[in-house]
């Protein structure tokens, strides 16, 4: 097998293990750093000779997602992270489907390096699979006066750009691209699909757990203002490039966001490349001829913190926080009676976070005439079906310590056979636009049910979707 391969930067040697090769820390564009900080990626420079590409690339600055993960960034390692890595069955003209995944991390973490996003078993079903590193945080979604808004969007369509130019020396076909992505990732990709900007990039997107969460352009700048005012600076982008990243860091989100609920960053709505949150942005039809699947875990809130104080809690004053009408907090308990409090609580932060903007996004497609399919992951893990338990299965990893949070130790032993199941939908999703079950369609249609025997039904959560309604999304909550 060929480890040796032509980019339009140069030549590149992978490694082989168990019939895949995989290939890391490509640059896909250069080093956003120095003059060109806080700017729109730029092409990487070319190399002579054969680049090593045994290691990934650096991560994107940001602190440790919580206390006691290990961090994947560290002050002295720079702002060199838009690097590409992958893994291929048979590098070559073959032609083989291609499956791109951008990573979540509620905008402000996440880094292809983590073990649990390593695509050497999914490629092994007979895909081309392809993850990078884009800018997060500040760097990627801080707004700027003078500087394009949304750069770790842009530096996403410079990967898929690299992609198309790229990936047949690989083994994959450019004409047959996947984009696929969960949380954070997932808005990514549903944005993405509605941007011209990526018109011809991609052919077909699944989306994991699609959030709400966007800010308009005055929310970012207020948000610009307060870092600056921290860190002692003005808000412009040549004051705050003078400072080293870990310095814009060390401002905690609660400091930047002014008490509004919901992370510090996020994509800005820019009447450019983000012209409108998922489900309204593809309402006018212009990614009908994309295929979409998507779908959301069933216990989504679970895999968020839990009220501090679950004898505090109201309900009524969280629904209308989230715009829904008087009437929602009652309609909760009527529509889910043998629920707890504690349980109403997670079944409507499950909607208003996840499980709503999914299905509106899903709706939003159908409705146009795009292809669409819907799926409900509910296999109960350690912590219920929470979000982002589904990425072990997906990527075929159950020994990761992310995984180990949601499967427990050893996993359990339905997990291969379900795993195998997901995987298989996934890669024929990518090879043929169909997964394996029947479409999605407006009148809540068939959903595939994800569990130890998987089933396809009706809309599983009606009741949450009748009392939405026509309700979108507040952008103010967690993404």
């Amino acid at each position: 097998m060929h480890d040796t391969v032509q980019t339009q930067q140069g030549l590149v040697r992978g490694r082989t293990h168990e019939g895949v090769v995989s290939f890391k820390g490509i640059p896909y564009a250069a080093a956003p750093d120095g003059a060109r900080r806080f700017l729109p990626p730029r092409p990487a420079a070319s190399w002579n000779g054969v680049r090593e590409t045994g290691a990934f690339g650096g991560a994107p600055p940001q602190r440790p997602p919580a206390p006691g993960v290990p961090a994947v960034w560290q002050p002295g390692d720079g702002l060199d992270c838009l690097t590409v890595n992958v893994w291929t069955p048979a590098p070559g003209d073959t032609r083989l489907p291609v499956m791109v995944w951008i990573y979540g991390g509620q905008w402000t973490h996440g880094a292809a390096a983590m073990p649990h996003y390593d695509g050497s078993v999914l490629a092994g079903s007979g895909v081309v699979v392809v993850t990078f590193d884009y800018r997060t945080g500040f760097e990627g979604f801080g707004h700027l006066p003078g500087v394009p808004d949304n750069r770790g969007l842009l530096d996403q369509l410079a990967a898929l750009a690299w992609v198309q130019d790229n990936i047949a020396a690989f083994g994959g076909d450019p004409g047959n691209v996947t984009v696929f992505g969960q949380s954070a990732g997932g808005a990514s990709a549903a944005l993405l699909a509605a941007a011209p900007a990526a018109a011809g990039l991609f052919r077909r997107c699944i989306v994991q757990s699609l959030p709400a969460g966007h800010l308009g352009a005055p929310e970012a700048q207020r948000v610009t203002e307060r870092l600056a005012a921290a860190v002692g600076t003005a808000p412009t982008r040549d004051a705050l490039a003078a400072l080293p990243a870990e310095a814009l860091l060390e401002v905690p989100d609660a400091q930047l966001t002014g008490g509004r609920p919901g992370g510090a960053f996020a994509p800005v709505i820019d009447g450019d490349l983000v012209t409108a949150p998922p489900w309204q942005a593809l309402a006018d039809g212009r990614a009908r001829h994309i295929d979409l699947l998507c779908g959301f875990t069933h216990d989504e809130y679970r895999g968020f913190p839990p009220p501090a104080d679950p004898a505090r809690i109201d309900l009524a004053a969280v629904a209308t926080g989230f715009g829904l009408a008087p009437d929602a907090a009652p309609a909760y308990r009527a529509a889910y009676p043998d629920s707890t409090v504690t349980e109403l609580f997670t079944t409507l932060m499950s909607d208003a976070l996840v499980r709503m903007p999914t299905t509106f996004t899903a709706e939003a497609h159908a409705r146009t005439g795009g292809r669409t399919w819907l799926y409900d992951f509910a296999w109960q893990g350690a912590i219920g079906a929470a979000h982002g338990i589904d990425l072990p299965f997906v990527f075929g990893l159950p020994h990761t310590r992310y995984a180990a949070r949601f499967l427990g130790t050893p996993p359990p032993a339905g997990f291969a056979a379900l795993s195998h199941r997901i995987r298989t939908a996934w890669t024929a999703f990518a090879a043929t636009g169909d997964p394996g079950w029947p479409p999605f369609d407006t009148r809540l249609g068939s959903t595939r049910i994800w569990d130890t025997t998987p089933t396809d039904t009706a809309y599983p959560v009606p009741d949450s979707h009748r009392i939405w309604g026509r309700t979108q999304p507040s952008p103010a909550v967690p993404s």
